[in-house]
């Protein structure tokens, strides 16, 4: 079942399947973020903004408005 990145849960993981835009597309593209790439939700600051994720051997730090431009398919 698809959902937004930031619908997951912390110490969970998900595969990327798409972007909600072009923009953070080329953005987290650079980083390592890319279709098929699996990605754990690591911890989140106090008020749950940003989140802390690993993907493709980085850790990297998200705003909540980025990670919801991310498709993921949640791993059971």
């Amino acid at each position: 079942m698809k959902k937004r990145l930031s619908e997951i849960g912390i110490g969970k993981s998900a595969i990327i399947s798409s972007f909600e835009n072009d923009d953070i597309f080329l953005k987290l593209m650079e980083m390592g973020c890319l279709p098929g790439e699996t990605v754990k939700i690591d911890q989140a600051a106090p008020l749950g903004d940003p989140i802390s994720i690993s993907v493709a051997g980085y850790h990297l730090s998200l705003r909540l408005d980025e990670a919801k431009m991310i498709w993921v398919e949640e791993n059971v």
